[in-house]
């Protein structure tokens, strides 16, 4: 038997190895914070009309109105005078979770509050639509994503390394 084969005697290589697996793994946060923070403010931008009217090619809302619509069709049992504050709350939820994302400004909640909201979204995209539209928009793959993120717990390239590199808690 080789002693790299000996669990008592550790490859070189192995470590090696698993050393910068880690490191990609660590680095991997920082695509998956950027992928999900700007797929959120993404979305809050096409309800302002930034992506380009209602009806243009590759926009879903274009205005505030046509988002209340959507909000209403996705939430059918509540009532209608609540539409307009449950898609001001859902905006305002997007906006500020994607830019904590991004910046990486407590991470962790950010990404578990984001998973959060990507699941209820899936479900009601689910239970109102079918379970196609949240597969075909990758609903579950951006809370699944999210709970993963704020699951890994090490954030490079993050303000919340550089507080924690400079003594403060996070």
């Amino acid at each position: 038997m080789q002693a790299s084969q000996w669990p008592h005697a550790p490859n070189a290589r192995d470590e090696n190895t698993d050393t910068t697996l880690n490191r990609a793994a660590d680095y991997s946060t920082v695509f998956l914070r950027f992928a999900l923070g700007f797929s959120l403010l993404s979305a809050v931008a096409d309800r302002f009309g930034l992506w380009g009217a209602y009806g243009q090619p590759h926009v879903a809302w274009g205005d505030f109105a046509h988002f209340i619509a959507y909000t209403g069709k996705l939430n059918w049992f509540v009532p209608t005078t609540l539409l307009p504050a449950l898609a001001w709350v859902s905006t305002v939820a997007e906006l500020l979770l994607g830019l904590a994302l991004i910046v990486g400004l407590f991470t962790q909640i950010a990404a578990l509050l984001s998973g959060m909201m990507f699941l209820l979204f899936a479900l009601a995209m689910t239970v109102a639509l079918g379970v196609k539209a949240p597969l075909d928009f990758s609903v579950f793959s951006a809370s699944a994503g999210a709970f993963l993120l704020a699951a890994h717990g090490k954030y490079p390239l993050s303000a919340d390394a550089s507080r924690k590199r400079n003594g403060r808690r996070v």
